[in-house]
């Protein structure tokens, strides 16, 4: 990373991983928006499918965090 990177774009670097580090705990957070068992997905009820592909959003949220933080942000 260069060393004229201002202040503010590093503040905008940690906001941005800061939201992409939430999003998932804010989506399963809201627990009646998901308690039901309809659409269903290859007999799965919704409220699982619904958490199984929060699992893999989540991992790649976190993922892209990571290296926006190492690429951009690490010290």
């Amino acid at each position: 990373m260069s060393q004229n990177v201002t202040a503010m774009s590093k503040r905008s670097l940690y906001v941005t991983v800061a939201i992409l580090t939430i999003i998932p705990f804010i989506a399963l957070a809201i627990v009646p928006s998901y308690v039901r068992t309809n659409p269903e997905i290859g007999g799965l009820p919704f409220f699982y499918w619904y958490q199984l592909l929060w699992l893999f959003l989540a991992a790649a949220l976190f993922g892209l965090a990571a290296i926006l933080y190492n690429k951009y942000g690490g010290e």
